[in-house]
């Protein structure tokens, strides 16, 4: 899968959870983690972003690493605002498994990019 297909799958991941949370926000639920599920999610893409960037391999494989880390990050995220009420469940199903999707991808990246700097 080409880089620029990942980095527009992050930032369409990302803009749905900026929606997302504002929705929760405008009904007042908990707002602690409403911020920190944003802060992860859209690292996301940010770090996708500045990996294309990097001024070496070793660094490219660290923003897509932390990329990883965010994804599985917002994934603790949006399960925890799930099993507490806060998002239903038609919503979360959907963008955990676009989350779950950006994570494969970048854990596929990862294993290609790795091999080949051996």
């Amino acid at each position: 899968m080409s880089d620029s297909i990942m980095r527009d799958k992050a930032k369409d991941f990302a803009k749905k959870i900026v929606f997302l949370c504002r929705n929760m926000k405008a009904e007042r639920k908990e707002t602690v983690l409403i911020n920190q599920l944003l802060r992860s999610a859209t690292s996301i893409g940010a770090n996708i972003y500045e990996a294309q960037y990097a001024q070496s391999t070793k660094d490219f494989i660290s923003k897509l690493e932390i990329a990883q880390k965010e994804a599985y990050e917002t994934e603790y995220w949006l399960e925890l605002l799930f099993e507490t009420g806060c998002i239903e469940e038609n919503e979360y199903r959907p963008i955990q498994n676009e989350c779950g999707a950006i994570r494969r991808m970048l854990i596929s990246s990862l294993k290609t990019i790795k091999s080949n700097d051996l």
